[in-house]
């Protein structure tokens, strides 16, 4: 058997699509990095939720995520071969945000994370997802990739991440920490 391990990133460059390699540091592979930092917290997230709804929303949002990371990954001269996130997912990433906002009360001021193992974990794969939003705005800024719907996509995500953290502490009777008003 063949070991795991290549050695191939050894000199701190690493492949993408696209012609040749690139560096590890790079805007684009760390844009990438951090949606697949998000997409483990958002599985961590779902491993420890209450809800049946959380687990399937999550587990449809970790498949969206390897699509966008696909289209990270891929160069503006290839760009169009790996076209894969469309408004299909933006506006089910909407529908479920507006599903959700009609089953709870949203807080008028904000929320302090972890009333719950659930809704600490979504709120930190939340703030991953900002990272990656902020990472992925930089790269459309230097037009190494051309899409908007992916920053509008990551944008969605982290309003749904929110309500969702909202949503597991409201239905299962952990009390939502909040900030005073000012």
């Amino acid at each position: 058997m063949a070991p795991f391990y290549t050695a191939a990133g050894d000199t701190g460059e690493t492949s993408y699509l696209g012609a040749g390699g690139i560096s590890k540091s790079s805007l684009r592979i760390e844009a990438v990095g951090s949606v697949d930092e998000a997409n483990a917290a958002i599985g961590l997230a779902r491993a420890l939720s209450e809800s049946e709804q959380t687990r399937t929303i999550l587990f449809t949002v970790q498949q969206h995520l390897y699509l966008l990371m696909t289209e990270l990954s891929a160069s503006p001269d290839v760009a169009d071969k790996f076209d894969k996130l469309g408004t299909g997912q933006l506006n089910w990433l909407e529908a479920q945000i507006d599903d959700l906002e009609a089953a709870v009360e949203m807080p008028k001021v904000f929320i302090i994370p972890g009333s719950s193992p659930a809704s600490g974990a979504l709120d930190l794969a939340r703030t991953i997802v900002r990272r990656a939003e902020r990472r992925t705005v930089a790269m459309l800024e230097e037009k190494q990739i051309l899409k908007q719907l992916l920053v509008a996509y990551l944008n969605r995500l982290s309003s749904l991440l929110f309500v969702l953290e909202v949503y597991e502490s409201s239905n299962f009777g952990h009390h939502i920490q909040l900030t005073k008003e000012a």
